[in-house]
């Protein structure tokens, strides 16, 4: 028998990730406020926090502070940011605490001048090497996984000849995933973990050169897309231009699959392959294999949506818009406390009365995590008057933890890992319940050549990551 557990009421949906930017300038550009809508189209990425750093002729000045892009920075802000390289960064806090002093970029001097370092991921050895680094002598101002990386990379730099080689060198310590944007008082590097876990994109304006999380970003700025930035690679821009550095740490790609499914903006293309398409995709597979007889399809805003529309395409079920969503509250609205849950849910979305009354609604989610948000809404459906409410989930069961970038640490939080689809359906009322296969997901991603991790779902990660064994003993005991 499954056994019940605790699960935290705020870990309703997936936290979000991190979005780094960087530019190099060699056509006049006004770096600070290009890397500030930058960051604002990457602001979906993480909503706490966000900084920008920007080198002038060697003098680093930057300015970060908890809070949206438009509330952090302001005209008075961004024309003192002046200089010919801007790294820029917004955070959520998947590791360390949601504090000033964590926020990004790092800016860290050292004996060969100023080091500014954004990172997107997450490391599976930093505790190790942090207590490594802290028995010699180390001494760290944040609690966050990204100084590690600043530490090692000044470190190496002392010994070697130039950054990108400390760079190069820093990637053969650490585990896990990263997206990097580096900047010294002289060069621009970029550099992605390995298996390729998170996103980094180049783009071009002019002679200048643009390095993004996504896409979205570069569109924003107007810059033209050259390439992703492969597994493993260092790439470094300075005066003479851009130039790929191999390393000896390129590995086989496993771009994380909720880059797909909820991280990225639907107008990215990640890997050669359109978000919005995938997502729709993903609709389509998942009418195929949970069809039902019902009215129309409606997609929990905003990233159930574009699955929704592939949903209904598929079947021939009408799409329509069922629920809208309140677009002045972020992923970061403060949740109410235990009486207040219900009101949260109606702040954030409301149901369109006339659309779903007397309908049979098919009703389509990106995830499920907890379960708790999805009860509520389809609650409010058939309070609207909806006749009947099939949910349908565009990813598999999410049943085992994160270690790469997002927040959810333990099986505990999950209620795919302790809760059969019977039980699941019974806990948020609907009248059928349906998830996408994890055989249909490897489909989704038209046109990439890239692998992905889909760890989450299965339990198989592309590296050995912490509580290994104790995912083992959890698969024993669910088989007895």
């Amino acid at each position: 028998m499954n056994k019940c557990v605790d699960f935290d009421w705020r870990l309703d949906k997936l936290n979000e990730e991190c979005g780094v930017f960087g530019i190099y300038d060699k056509d006049g550009l006004d770096c600070a406020r290009l890397t500030y809508y930058g960051l604002y189209a990457l602001q979906h990425r993480g909503q706490e926090s966000c900084g920008i750093a920007v080198n002038d002729d060697g003098t680093i000045i930057h300015h970060k502070d908890m809070g949206l892009v438009p509330e952090v920075f302001n005209d008075v802000v961004i024309n003192h940011l002046k200089g010919q390289i801007a790294v820029g960064h917004v955070r959520y806090s998947t590791t360390g605490a949601s504090l000033r002093e964590n926020a990004q970029p790092l800016v860290t001097k050292y004996v060969k001048g100023t080091l500014t370092v954004a990172h997107n991921g997450n490391l599976v050895n930093a505790a190790e090497i942090r207590e490594d680094l802290e028995k010699n002598g180390a001494i760290f101002q944040t609690t966050i996984d990204s100084e590690v990386i600043a530490y090692l990379i000044a470190r190496e730099r002392v010994k070697c000849g130039s950054i990108e080689e400390a760079v190069t060198r820093m990637m053969t310590r650490v585990k896990g995933s990263y997206s990097l944007v580096v900047m010294s008082p002289r060069k621009l590097i970029g550099a992605r973990d390995p298996h390729g876990i998170r996103p980094l994109s180049i783009g071009r304006i002019g002679n200048s050169y643009v390095l993004a999380s996504e896409t979205c970003a570069l569109d924003s700025v107007g810059a033209e897309f050259i390439r992703d930035v492969e597994p493993g690679e260092v790439v470094l821009i300075d005066q003479d231009g851009l130039r790929s550095i191999k390393t000896n740490c390129i590995g086989k790609s496993n771009l994380c699959i909720f880059e797909f499914i909820y991280f990225a903006r639907p107008d990215s293309v990640v890997e050669g392959a359109s978000v919005y398409e995938a997502r729709k995709q993903a609709g389509r597979i998942l009418a195929k294999e949970h069809p039902v007889e019902a009215d129309l399809v409606i997609g929990v805003p905003d990233s159930g949506v574009s699955a929704a529309i592939g949903y209904a395409e598929e079947s021939g079920i009408p799409y329509g818009e069922g629920l809208m969503k309140n677009r002045y509250i972020g992923r970061t609205f403060i949740q109410p406390d235990q009486s207040q849950r219900e009101t949260g849910v109606r702040i954030k979305l409301n149901v369109l009365k006339k659309s779903v009354e007397g309908k049979r609604i098919v009703m389509v989610d990106d995830s499920v995590v907890r379960g708790t948000t999805s009860g509520r809404i389809v609650q409010m459906l058939k309070d609207a008057g909806a006749k009947e409410v099939h949910m349908r989930v565009s990813s598999p069961p999410f049943k085992w933890p994160c270690y790469f970038g997002t927040d959810i640490p333990s099986r505990k939080q999950l209620v795919a890992s302790v809760h059969s689809l019977e039980e699941i359906r019974k806990m948020v009322g609907a009248d059928s319940l349906g998830y996408l296969s994890i055989e249909g997901l490897s489909h989704i991603a038209v046109g990439t050549n890239c692998g992905f991790c889909n760890g989450c779902f299965s339990g198989e990660y592309p590296m050995e990551v912490p509580g290994e064994a104790d995912k083992m003993e959890f698969e024993r005991g669910q088989k007895t």
